[in-house]
């Protein structure tokens, strides 16, 4: 963060300033990063004890002091070793001062923000762009892990400072206003959409409801900004005609600008043709899934606006390990057995790529086995999308189901009812029970996918097949 004053600080958040007894003034100057879990704080550092579903931040704000915070942001006093700002809700303070400090590092005149949202593909996208403005020098402040809501979001812009020269920032929501509220505290240069599909469903009410808060990232982009579409998306495409901005097309479709050509997806990767307008060159993407194709042809849209070659951009695209933990990771490896993660999280329009690549890329002389767990987040779509899942599995020829959790069981049931299986779909409440069967039972030159949102939590499992079969 730059460096504020406390009285600029207390200014930005609209807070009462209490000095503390340690000599601090109103002119004394913080410029360490903020936190709001008191474990993470290191010495200088600002503290948000925030109010949560499940705790609340102020019993933790000594513990920060003890770990050197310099100040606490509360809604009430709890150390006074340490100047505090005493604000009506911490939350919105947080916000408030990332407002602040972007607002004051763009006047600057070197920051290029770059919001991205999605259903799916936000993480995966804002981490190949990481890695090529890394490789081209650009110094960048993105995202860490998949922070992208009303904590994440400004924790991420607080890290910006005067040499930061691009901040890339996912931006997500699980209701209506959540991305403009989050535009609004940096607002894109490069707005990004990747999709619309059903993740969060539940939560948004409906794929129109998903539609509109998606849109929120490029209605309010002014004439000189960028928004970077997914032609391939029905309702991405329909954006182009709510935005002022410049649009750039990204996808397989004919009309994108940036656009993947003679596509060939196998066990290391995709292999395809990288087009930008006249230019061209040909890359192997090795992140497993032809449906990362389009996270990758999205990051080469930001990257050339971001000014970046199209050759700069390919090789670091060609230089990707895996998109991120527990996202198609390969594991395993003993007698040819490959156990992919990918459950860090899904929703159905993953889930169902996920099952598409596992078909395409088994072993002639092995099994196809997907070890599914829930799709959270879905409402009143959940047993529809979960039965949907299944058929998709019997009309793909996976050649095993395992169906871990209760919440999945209607997976598990359509793949029976489907398919007339005989053993070929196996339910297990735990992962326990799960990882017992699938460690006596998996065969030589196996290919294996686990998949589930996070909240099932089939991650561990993931992992945890992958070292035993390591």
């Amino acid at each position: 963060m730059i460096d504020l004053t406390l009285a600029e600080i207390a200014s930005a958040v609209g807070g009462e300033l209490l000095l503390g007894t340690g000599g601090a003034t109103p002119e004394t100057v913080v410029g360490g990063a903020s936190q709001t879990d008191s474990r993470e704080v290191r010495p200088g550092q600002i503290f948000f004890a925030r109010r949560g579903e499940e705790t609340d931040g102020h019993r933790f704000a000594g513990a920060a002091v003890d770990a050197g915070a310099a100040l606490v942001v509360a809604e009430r006093s709890v150390d006074d070793r340490v100047p505090q700002i005493i604000v009506p809700e911490s939350t919105l303070a947080l916000g408030a001062l990332a407002t602040e400090v972007v607002r004051r590092v763009r006047g600057i005149g070197r920051l290029t923000i770059v919001g991205i949202t999605g259903s799916n593909g936000k993480t995966t996208t804002k981490n190949l762009v990481a890695a090529m403005t890394e490789r081209a020098g650009i110094a960048t402040v993105a995202s860490e892990k998949s922070f992208n809501n009303e904590v994440g979001g400004p924790l991420t812009m607080l890290r910006v400072d005067a040499g930061t020269d691009a901040l890339v920032a996912e931006m997500g929501a699980s209701a209506e206003g959540e991305i403009a509220r989050l535009t609004a505290m940096a607002p894109p240069h490069i707005g990004v959409v990747l999709s619309v599909g059903l993740a969060h469903a539940g939560e948004f009410g409906g794929i129109e409801t998903t539609f509109r808060t998606k849109s929120e990232m490029v209605r309010d982009l002014p004439a000189s900004a960028v928004a970077v579409l997914n032609r391939d998306d029905p309702r991405v495409a329909q954006m182009a005609g709510l935005t002022e901005a410049r649009v750039r097309w990204f996808g397989l479709h004919p009309e994108a600008e940036v656009r993947a050509e003679e596509v060939d997806s196998g066990p290391d990767g995709t292999r395809f043709l990288l087009r930008a307008g006249e230019a061209s060159a040909r890359l192997h993407f090795p992140v497993l899934g032809e449906h990362h194709v389009a996270n990758a042809l999205a990051a080469a849209a930001i990257g050339l606006e971001l000014g970046l070659s199209l050759d700069a951009v390919a090789e670091s695209l060609a230089e990707t390990a895996i998109a991120a933990p527990g996202r198609m990771q390969p594991l395993g490896g003993r007698d040819g057995i490959t156990i992919i993660n990918d459950a860090y999280n899904a929703s159905p329009d993953s889930m169902s790529a996920a099952l598409r690549t596992l078909a395409q890329i088994r072993r002639p002389e092995g099994r196809s086995v997907a070890v599914l767990g829930a799709m959270s987040e879905l409402g009143e779509f959940s047993i529809e999308e979960h039965r949907r899942i299944g058929l998709l599995a019997v009309r793909l020829g996976i050649s095993e189901l395992v169906v871990v959790g209760a919440e999945a069981r209607h997976l598990h049931i359509s793949a029976i009812n489907e398919g007339s299986w005989d053993g070929e779909s196996v339910f297990f409440e735990t992962q326990d029970e799960a990882f017992g069967y699938l460690a006596d039972t998996l065969r030589p030159a196996d290919t294996v996918i686990v998949k589930s949102s996070n909240a099932a939590g089939l991650q561990s499992l993931g992992d945890r097949l992958g070292e035993a079969f390591a």
